[in-house]
This record gives structure tokens, C-alpha cells and sequence, in this order.
């Protein structure tokens, strides 16, 4: 497919661009997102360990802001990465990123946003900016990025088809957020309210480690992947990401109980200690990790009371923290369960099982609409794929 290939400074109309220093901060007040708040995953930019300026900074110190539908595009340490302004924002941009906003005589503002993220212009984003130690590519060289332009049909069906993926996916993840929060608000008034003057009759005091199996991770060197057949090895870097991307890979040939599949409660005790549930594809239980089953209670059980602990494990680790922080076997035992009667138990599952079952049905689905987004993507702007599109690939584009 012929296509005519613009510059990317062509096809701007304004750029804001908060100057290469660090500006004011406050510990309260309007959010600064900086770059790690930027990944290419997500329609719209996380609020990761945000710092915050004043009202006046807001309005005296920055050179302009971003409006809804802007791009943030990351210039320097992961060069390249973007995402989109919500509507409304409620924040500002820190230095090391800029915020592009496309003129749409010229280009789709959706459709620009989408061949960002392709993989063609992600690799010539690569090789195009400059340093070793901290990439960044500068404002100054945007033209030299040449980008692909065709048809506006063509545009507004790549710019609309991506979007929707990426919507969808986003809906999702507030979803979670909201069934997450649900879930916790059950356990506290289950949990912690009720034991706060006395533990309810009958209901007995467990080690954590009573209520389920902590199964340890490989060191999966010793199990060397020889062939196609082969399973991702799962780090603190996978359980973090939430996927299997880049990962090495590890032999089929480990014991069975060491491979995780979608669904398994996940445990990192060492470094950067977290606690999820996994949902990023089969792989390989590296060590560091703790698998979390049980055969007695339900996954909710376990994963929440687990997360109850997570703060003091976190606490634990730092204290140790000579080169990596962790936790023992001894503090699962120290980390105390209420465990209510069988009947109760049963009463409180019906309520939680469905909400933790349809929080990975959501991650389960993003994952396959993500897959199928980042496949699509390329065969669009490649000519590969034409319109129309099959009917099963068109109907989960709408």
C-alpha cells in the first residue's frame, strides 16, 4: 500500500514543552505525571508515585498544559512511549515529555496516536534518538521521524478500530479498580472491623501459612529451555508488568506444581514485595516467588489475607534490606488469619468468588483484545489487511 510519509512536526499543530528542570513541588495539590506515568499498554496515563504542585505553580511556572485528546510522548529514558489526555485531566506534566497536539487538517488526532504505537515507528523511534546511558529524542529532531499518512478513511478506521481496543481495555481496568476496592471494603467489615473489640464466637486464629501452601520458586537456569517447547520464566519484573513480554524462557521439563497458569495467586517476598493474581499466560515459577494455593479455603481467602499482611512484610523487607530486602517462612507463621466458621465462610464466598472471578474474566479479556489490537495494528497500516474487514474481526473492532 503507497502511502505518502510526513514528518511528524508537519502533522502538529502545538506542542507543550515544560522546559528541561525540575519545577516546584508540594505533597499536596494538582498531580504531576512524569514518565514512568506514561506506558504504552494503556490508553491513558497511570498516577504511579505522583508528586503535586501548588495551584500558582500550576499557573505560573509551566510554558502550557495539555488538553483532552493531546498525546504525551515521552522524550527522554524510555523515548517514545505515549499516551492520551483524558477528558477531563486533572494533572500537569513533569519535564522529559512533551504533550503533542495534532492538526487535523492533516491528520486523524486518533489515527496519529495509533501509528505511535506501532511497532514500525516504535523501532525507528529507536534508532533515531540519541545518547547511551539516557536515551531521549529530542523535540528538535521530530521531523526526521517520518510517519505514514494515508487515505482519511483509512486514518479515521485505523484511529477508531485502536482506540475502541484500547478503550474497552481501559473500561476494564476501572472496573477492576472498582471490584478490587468492593472486595477490600467486604474483607475490612468481615475482618478487621468485628476483631477490633473481639474475635466473633466460635472463629479460630491461624498462622497465615495454615490457610494455604506457599510454594517457592526454581532457580530455572537448571531447567534450560532446548527447543520451541518452553514455558516464560515469571520474575518480580513479569509479576509487576503483569505479562510475559521479553521474558526468558525455562524447559517444560519442571515439576508441574512450579507451572502458573491464569488465576494463580502470585507472591513476591523478596525485593519489590507485591501480592496479585495472575493472569499473563502459562509460565514458569522462578524463585523469589511464592505460588499461593490451598485445598481448604477459597482463592479470595487467602489472597486478601495475604494482601491484609502486605504492608508489614513490605515494613519486615526494609528493615532487612542490605542488598534485597525479603521476608522468611517464620513471619507467614507470625501473620495472623481469623478464620470464621464453615457456615459463615460459605456465606461470605457467595458474595466474594463472583466478584475475584469476574476481576480476572476482565484481565483475561484485555489481555486477548490487547493481542488482538497489537496484531491488528500492523496489518492495517501495512496494507496486509483491507477493508473490509472479516466479519469476526470487524465485530470486535466495534
Amino acid at each position: 500500500m503507497e502511502v505518502d510519509r510526513i514528518p511528524f512536526s508537519e502533522l502538529l499543530g502545538e506542542v507543550i514543552d515544560n522546559r528541561g528542570r525540575t519545577c516546584p513541588t508540594t505533597e499536596s495539590g494538582i498531580p504531576l505525571i512524569a514518565t514512568n506515568c506514561i506506558r504504552n499498554e494503556l490508553l491513558y496515563p497511570t498516577y504511579d508515585k505522583v508528586r503535586y504542585v501548588s495551584q500558582e505553580t500550576y499557573d505560573t511556572w509551566f510554558r502550557g498544559h495539555p488538553q483532552p485528546g493531546d498525546i504525551i510522548f515521552v522524550n527522554k529514558a524510555t523515548p517514545g512511549r505515549v499516551c492520551l489526555v483524558p477528558d477531563p485531566i486533572d494533572f500537569c506534566i513533569a519535564q522529559d515529555m512533551v504533550a503533542v497536539r495534532a492538526n487535523p487538517k492533516k491528520v486523524y488526532p486518533k489515527y496519529l496516536f495509533a501509528v505511535l504505537r506501532s511497532p514500525d515507528v516504535q523501532e525507528k523511534i529507536e534508532q533515531l534518538h540519541v545518547g547511551t546511558l539516557i536515551p531521549h529524542f529530542k523535540k528538535g529532531d521530530f521531523n526526521k521521524l517520518l510517519l505514514p499518512v494515508p487515505k482519511r478513511d483509512l486514518q479515521e478506521f485505523i484511529g477508531d478500530v485502536y482506540f475502541n481496543f484500547s478503550n474497552k481495555i481501559e473500561l476494564n481496568r476501572r472496573m477492576n479498580e472498582t471490584l478490587e476496592a468492593l472486595a477490600q471494603t467486604l474483607f475490612k467489615s468481615w475482618f478487621v472491623d468485628p476483631t477490633q473489640s473481639a474475635l466473633p464466637k466460635d472463629w479460630e486464629i491461624r498462622g497465615l501459612d495454615e490457610i494455604a501452601v506457599f510454594l517457592n520458586g526454581l532457580a530455572l537456569q537448571k531447567f534450560p529451555s532446548n527447543s520451541e517447547d518452553s514455558l516464560p520464566v515469571i520474575k518480580i519484573a513479569q509479576l509487576r508488568a503483569g505479562h510475559t513480554e521479553g521474558a526468558d524462557r525455562a524447559g517444560t521439563n519442571l515439576p508441574s506444581q512450579y507451572v502458573i497458569e491464569d488465576g494463580d495467586v502470585l507472591f513476591s517476598w523478596s525485593g519489590s514485595l507485591l501480592v496479585d493474581i495472575w493472569c499473563g499466560g502459562r509460565g514458569a515459577l522462578n524463585q523469589h516467588l511464592f505460588k499461593v494455593t490451598s485445598e481448604k479455603f477459597p482463592k479470595w481467602f487467602y489472597y486478601l489475607w495475604t494482601r491484609h499482611h502486605l504492608a508489614a512484610f513490605q515494613n519486615t523487607a526494609a528493615d532487612k534490606a542490605t542488598t534485597m530486602g525479603h521476608i522468611q517462612r517464620h513471619h507467614l507463621s507470625q501473620a495472623k488469619v481469623f478464620v470464621p466458621t464453615a457456615a459463615e465462610l460459605e456465606k461470605m464466598d457467595k458474595q466474594m468468588s463472583p466478584l475475584i472471578g469476574k476481576l480476572i474474566a476482565n484481565n483475561l479479556e484485555s489481555r486477548t483484545l490487547a493481542a488482538l489490537r497489537d496484531a491488528l495494528l500492523p496489518k492495517l497500516l501495512s496494507g496486509e489487511l483491507r477493508l473490509p474487514l472479516p466479519a469476526n474481526l470487524a465485530e470486535a473492532a466495534a
